[in-house]
């Protein structure tokens, strides 16, 4: 006999008491809804830091320094890069912000040469024109993301701090975090009150396949130990983890939420299911005196509980997306940001972790109900 011929009876039992569970529902879909968003801060966390990208890119930063604004390389430095084995390609670039400190609306300014931005990054126009970006100084393409929170479009001009740009067009990303920042010519923020000409914050190497990270690493800094401005150079991941390690210890902690919002769940569902049990021991005795075997009482009662955590799950994940979607919602500082974006793991993870709870927290009633003592349930007050 099919459990789905008896889906109207589990719906008609969780009716019967409306606002328990009603309430045991939203209490599912608010927890639920803060472990999903610490996940997207996991997520995105661990998408910043790990991978080819991450891995294979090297940074070279003035040694000694963190903010951005205090990184002053010489230009001329690309060609010496140029010539360390293993280095495919040399990126300078002046990065520009808005604010060092953590903040949830940090303006990410990257100044890039034209030709540079066509071949290491994979921009997807949403709106405006590519073409356009190459022939005007002034002219920035801005991701989705931060064009959004700013209510920026193709047209506008766009001023923040000493700088004011002309928006040509907006952009989609390989990756979250690389939609929070507007590129511009590279020469237009070197010309910016406080910068000098010939002068970059960093330089993003590109590796060869064969090329030893570490020990291209240790090259380029020996290589400039001695000259103007001594460098340190780390891999993009290594370099982005220390400078985000403040934020990344945060969001560790922010793991044991997320447990707890767990147990919070597994201790609501279970007090409701046992609630429900104990208001129907007559009703399980009369479906087992009709025939009914225990297993298929064990299987009504923890499909109760299933299916409130997952309707509270499916609510509450499902709410949290649509907000990181639209949102745009990321976390940065010193330059870097984590993208907290939504993504189809972080629903199923949800889900999951909706429907196991759901059988942790009812199997101890369903087991009570499908063993209980015909004759004595019967009797039961």
């Amino acid at each position: 006999m099919s459990m789905s011929k008896f889906a109207p009876y589990v719906l008609k039992s969780l009716l019967r008491h409306r606002s328990r569970t009603l309430l045991t529902v939203s209490g599912t879909a608010v927890a639920l809804f803060v472990f999903a968003f610490i996940g997207s801060a996991q997520r995105g966390l661990a998408d910043m830091t790990r991978g080819k990208q991450a891995e294979r890119t090297l940074i070279v930063f003035q040694a000694n320094r963190f903010c951005p604004s205090t990184s002053r390389l010489p230009q001329d430095y690309e060609d010496t890069i140029k010539k360390v084995p293993g280095v495919k390609d040399v990126v300078p670039m002046q990065v520009y912000i808005n604010n060092c400190r953590a903040s949830l609306d940090l303006v990410l300014f990257h100044g890039i040469q034209p030709e540079k931005l066509k071949t290491t990054r994979e921009l997807r126009m949403l709106s405006g024109n590519r073409e356009e970006f190459d022939t005007r100084t002034d002219a920035a393409l801005v991701g989705d993301a931060i064009a959004r929170r700013r209510g920026l479009s193709p047209g506008q001009k766009f001023t923040i701090g000493e700088i004011t740009v002309s928006v040509v067009g907006t952009f989609a990303a390989a990756t979250p975090a690389e939609e929070n920042v507007i590129y511009t010519h590279l020469d237009f923020l070197q010309r910016t009150k406080g910068r000098n000409v010939g002068e970059a914050t960093l330089f993003e190497v590109q590796l060869t396949e064969d090329a030893n990270t570490e020990g291209v690493c240790r090259e380029i800094d020996a290589a400039f130990r001695q000259d103007r401005v001594p460098t340190d150079t780390r891999s993009k991941g290594v370099f982005q983890a220390s400078v985000v390690g403040d934020l990344m210890e945060l969001i560790g902690w922010a793991n044991y939420l997320g447990f707890a919002c767990v147990g919070l769940v597994l201790s609501l569902v279970a007090t409701t299911t046992v609630m429900a049990v104990q208001d129907r021991v007559r009703e399980h005795a009369v479906l087992q005196a009709i025939g009914f075997s225990s297993p298929r009482v064990f299987a009504l009662v923890l499909s109760e509980g299933v299916v409130v955590t997952l309707v509270g799950g499916l609510l509450g994940v499902g709410t949290a997306l649509v907000v990181l979607w639209w949102s745009k919602i990321a976390i940065g500082t010193e330059g870097v940001t984590i993208a907290l974006a939504p993504s189809p793991m972080l629903a199923i993870q949800g889900l999951a972790v909706s429907f196991g709870v759901g059988i942790l927290a009812g199997i101890v009633p369903a087991w009570r109900a499908a063993t209980a003592e015909i004759v004595t349930a019967l009797r039961a007050v």
